[in-house]
């Protein structure tokens, strides 16, 4: 039994009763076991699984829990389980609402749709606006902040953006009501429609809910909890791994847990079981010289090893990056047990580059994973588009690979098709109203960075020779001002498509249709055309066959992927919310820090402990400060269990940089020597 198995703090903490529990679970405590625990204790006190919320920070994290408590109670698979984003969004079809659920790099394409209509360039302002990319993170870290004023929260970040804050919330304000139109929602307006459920007293079916990564949670999903309205909540967390500050999360929740709830209970997990002592005494040494919230310290089970972690010091990094390859070449630990983690992405290309050249295999989390390369992506966008003809999103970036059609275009031919086809952009496609008028005169604002270049329609003469049905060549939408040729007749690609495809439901019928059309043929002559060019921008045709087959290959995987499902909905929202927990890879982990989170291995390289590098002090301002690097260093050092290194080089010859050691080894201990 899950009970049976805990410790006496665990065990303390699982049986709580019914009420507001916070457990602090410090790094490799059992907090898994514990949550395990409390789920089996629930049940065993007459608590039914479909009365029973788990909130995780990842789904696998969910599915982990789920499955060990099967094992003893069957029935616990009808525990509600997953990600704030999946559990809403599972919870809002079952309120049949209407919703296209997007990825936040899906939402950025049409986020820059709109972006692009104001040319900031006319206004003359001195200081330069944000990118519409880092305004989309803007806006979604404001969502998340919970605040009701976008203007107060922006002039406190950064007061000199404020002469264009005006022009900023009118795009929130367009974005915002596209969305609406096309049922379309990114993961922070998932969180937003369940809060808004919640708080018009929808029935609440759970007794507990249960949230994990307590401490990373961000006021949105903090208000989320309390629109619950939870008689009894149990929260596992550790403040002292709180390293989100930059993505919203706000350590303040964890903090202030016993003062806003008058009943809570705190229970503190402290014997670790991953570690040995002298990694622990590392560990305790740093984060002591945080301010600590509830008392805590982490204490050892293994027992010591003997072998205090070491030190490596070196003249560059280079030198630093070719050694931790040649240890790592000579080692007797697994490859897959062992990991190099880095404060930030700019160490990680060199020490790939090190580990490629002495044949290690490696994998990289955060490169390029399946589900985000570009032929999956577009593949999935045609698919989605085909399920919902609302679905601007998909339709924007699928004519990414159209030449000579922007984001913008794209949008406009996409609201024609709409009118055209009565709100259905198939139907404007196949069968257009073309009594309807479209490529209306734009407004014009000058405050909002809105300015009218829309010139009269253009003719269809230019496309008379190109072989088009006669159908296609009727719809409206080829009058469009700056239509290319090249752009008309990826248009026609994709109407043929449409046309083929309308008589088939089953998914394989489709997916069979869609590789064998001309539509994809081109997107992939397009993207093999792309990675196959040399530096002087020619195509070398050797790698251009290779590459065309790779994509292929690639491609026909997602089809093998689909014949599990029988209904193309279910396999798009699948692949959209569990897309970034697939595995990438074999070999060493090449990880920042805040990915090595929730991970161990036997074998742990922190590199670079230099300041400015880790600490570094320009990442860690605008989240939780120099707080928050500590905590990171905490992260870091509590992955490992069996062997630890800290790597510091005095000097970047590439940046040409004197190093000074990170402040966090002098906290450790360590005496450099000079």
């Amino acid at each position: 039994m899950p009970l049976s198995k805990l410790n006496k703090e665990q065990y303390q903490a699982a049986t709580a009763p019914f009420g507001h529990n916070l457990i602090i679970a410090s790094a490799g405590t059992g907090k898994t076991s514990t949550i395990v625990g409390r789920i089996a204790y629930l049940l065993q006190n007459g608590i039914k699984p479909d009365e029973i919320l788990l909130l995780t920070f990842t789904n696998k994290a969910a599915n982990e829990m789920k499955e060990r408590i099967v094992k003893v109670f069957e029935n616990a698979k009808n525990i509600e389980a997953g990600t704030f984003h999946s559990v809403s969004y599972r919870w809002l079809k079952k309120l049949n609402k209407k919703i296209v659920l997007k990825t936040p790099k899906d939402m950025k394409i049409l986020f820059k749709s709109i972006y692009d209509k104001r040319d900031f360039n006319r206004l003359g302002y001195e200081e330069k606006p944000y990118s519409a990319n880092y305004l989309f993170d803007i806006y979604s870290l404001f969502l998340n902040s919970n605040s009701n004023s976008f203007e107060e929260w922006l002039l406190k970040r950064a007061p000199t953006q404020e002469e264009y804050i005006l022009i900023y919330e009118d795009i929130f304000e367009e974005y915002e009501e596209i969305k609406k139109k096309h049922n379309l929602v990114d993961f922070n307006s998932l969180l937003l429609r369940m809060i808004e459920e919640l708080e018009n007293g929808i029935e609440n079916p759970f007794k507990e809910v249960l949230v994990d990564e307590y401490q990373d949670t961000n006021p949105l999903q903090n208000r989320l909890i309390e629109a619950l309205k939870q008689n009894s909540l149990f929260c596992v967390g550790d403040y002292d791994q709180s390293i989100y500050a930059f993505n919203g999360a706000d350590i303040n929740i964890i903090s202030t847990f016993d003062k806003r709830y008058e009943d809570a209970r705190i229970f503190t997990l402290k014997k670790n079981y991953r570690s040995y002592g002298e990694i622990l005494d590392v560990a305790n040494k740093v984060i002591k010289n945080n301010p600590r919230i509830y008392p805590k310290s982490l204490e050892v089970t293994r027992g010591y090893s003997g072998e205090y972690p070491k030190l490596l010091m070196y003249a560059d990094t280079f030198e630093e990056y070719r050694d931790i390859a040649n240890r790592i070449l000579t080692s007797t630990t697994q490859r897959d047990e062992i990991a190099i983690l880095f404060r930030n992405n700019s160490s990680a290309d060199a020490i790939e580059a090190m580990l490629r050249e002495k044949g290690i295999e490696c994998k990289r989390k955060g490169g390029v994973g399946f589900f985000e390369s570009r032929e999956i992506k577009v593949t999935l966008d045609i698919l989605s588009f085909l399920i919902n003809p609302k679905d601007i999103m998909a339709f924007i970036h699928i004519f990414e690979y159209a030449k000579g059609i922007g984001s913008s275009i794209a949008s406009d031919i996409f609201e024609a098709l709409n009118i055209l086809g009565d709100g259905n952009v198939i139907k404007g496609f196949l069968n257009p109203d073309t009594s309807k008028k479209v490529f209306q005169k734009k407004k014009t604002s000058y405050q909002l960075g809105l300015f009218d270049d829309f010139i009269q329609l253009g003719s269809i003469a230019k496309f008379k020779d190109l072989g088009f049905e006669e159908e296609f060549l009727s719809n409206p939408v080829l009058k469009h001002p700056k239509l290319s040729i090249e752009g008309a007749e990826f248009l026609y690609d994709f109407y043929k498509f449409l046309k083929k495809t309308k008589r088939f439901k089953n998914p394989n019928s489709i997916f069979n249709e869609l590789i064998n059309s001309s539509l994809l043929q081109k997107i992939i002559l397009y993207l093999a055309k792309e990675r196959s060019k040399d530096k002087n921008g020619k195509i070398q045709q050797e790698l251009f066959e290779e590459n065309t087959e790779k994509i292929k290959n690639k491609i026909k995987i997602l089809g093998n992927l689909l014949k599990r499902y029988d209904e193309l909905e279910k396999f798009i929202n699948a692949m959209v919310l569990g897309a970034s927990e697939m595995s990438e890879g074999r070999g060493v982990n090449l990880l920042t820090v805040h990915a090595s989170k929730g991970l161990e291995f036997s074998e742990v390289y922190i590199v670079d402990m230099m300041e400015g590098r880790f600490p570094n002090i320009k990442l860690s301002k605008p989240a939780g400060g120099i707080e928050e690097e500590r905590r990171l260093f905490y992260v870091a050092v509590t992955r490992a269990k069996d062997k630890l290194y800290f790597a510091f080089a005095k000097r970047d010859r590439i940046k040409n940089i004197e190093y000074e050691p990170s402040r966090f080894l002098i906290e450790a201990g360590y005496k450099i020597k000079e």
